[in-house]
């Protein structure tokens, strides 16, 4: 049975990596200090043989016994709610963390796949985005500390991979949606569906024709694996192309939802980025990927998802422990 770490196993993404190397049959050890993540997403894969958790911040030395076939490095604040709120630990998670992440790879032999994002580019200039494409990010902006971090882990994991001929895979992942979101993190889908279920107007920042492309949780699982399992050490986009205005998505969200509710402009945050779109041509072409859920079904899911969660958790803040400042 082949051993895979899963750093981030309790968050959103990593939560569901885990059920996917699970039902491919693989050990899966989970690792996370629980600062953004939660328990409750892989409380049900406890009770199996192969599942291990291991609660501990990848930031410091870390040491998992026996084998290892692959690292996939998936440990990060990923919203702007959270790496506003605690940037140290977000630029620590994509130096250190990785660094720790590349080192314990070399030791066991693994193959290590690391979550980029699309953050890389900024604020694009190019449309849309290609991985060619170097990016427009400003490393002093209150984002810089999510893009820098990790456009810095891809730089060092490309090292490893040139200098020590590490085996290595970079996804660049695009927005991403699905159930174990959490609901009041910030982003905009959970943003607007928590505020639907209040019954909130709902928030655009700015005038709402910055554009998002949002995929599916499952369709971007199954590019992440299908990369992993490739022989391809550069970057790949891993997202769906269809673009939509953050305005027109709002609409989408009352019309699901079926509230009343209007929307609100407010102003646009700093940096905050006018145009996403991820180019999946190598992805087509590497790994014959593509999404395959449409947003509409995608929509639909996570709406029951959110319904279903118990009442208070609406009203509930969007942290529920406090942040060591360190």
């Amino acid at each position: 049975m082949k051993r895979v770490l899963i750093t981030g196993g309790a968050g959103f993404l990593g939560s569901h990596l885990c059920d996917r190397f699970i039902k491919e049959g693989y050990h899966v050890i989970a690792m996370d200090n629980l600062i953004t993540g939660d328990i409750r997403n892989i409380e049900h894969l406890f009770h199996l043989p192969n599942f291990e958790f291991y609660h501990h911040d990848v930031s410091k030395f870390i040491h998992v016994p026996g084998e290892l076939d692959y690292i996939l490095h998936f440990a990060s604040p990923a919203s702007p709610i959270d790496y506003l709120k605690i940037p140290i630990q977000t630029l620590k998670v994509g130096s250190l963390g990785i660094h720790n992440c590349l080192g314990l790879a070399r030791v066991k032999g693994a193959r290590v796949l690391i979550a980029s994002t699309s953050e890389v580019y900024g604020d694009p200039s190019v449309h849309p985005q290609p991985e060619e494409y170097w990016g427009n990010v400003n490393p002093v902006g209150p984002r810089g500390v999510y893009d820098e971090a990790k456009r810095f882990q891809e730089a060092i994991t490309m090292a490893y991979h040139t200098y020590h001929g590490l085996e290595t895979r970079i996804v660049r992942i695009f927005n991403t949606y699905g159930p174990r979101m959490r609901l009041n993190d910030g982003r905009v889908l959970p943003a607007f569906i928590g505020q639907a279920l209040r019954g909130e107007d709902l928030t655009v920042f700015g005038d709402g024709s910055q554009t998002r492309s949002f995929c599916y949780v499952d369709d971007l699982v199954e590019g992440i694996y299908r990369l992993l399992l490739s022989d391809y050490a550069y970057p790949v986009n891993i997202g769906n192309p269809s673009e939509i205005t953050i305005k027109e998505f709002g609409e989408e969200i009352i019309k699901l939802t079926g509230t009343k509710q209007k929307l609100i402009l407010k102003d646009l945050p700093v940096d905050d980025p006018k145009q996403r779109q991820p180019d999946i041509t190598k992805a087509k072409a590497i790994l014959d990927w593509e999404p395959k859920v449409s947003r509409e079904e995608g929509l639909r899911i996570t709406y029951d998802y959110f319904k279903s969660l118990p009442e208070e958790e609406l009203y509930t803040a969007a942290y529920h422990r406090e942040f060591v400042k360190n």
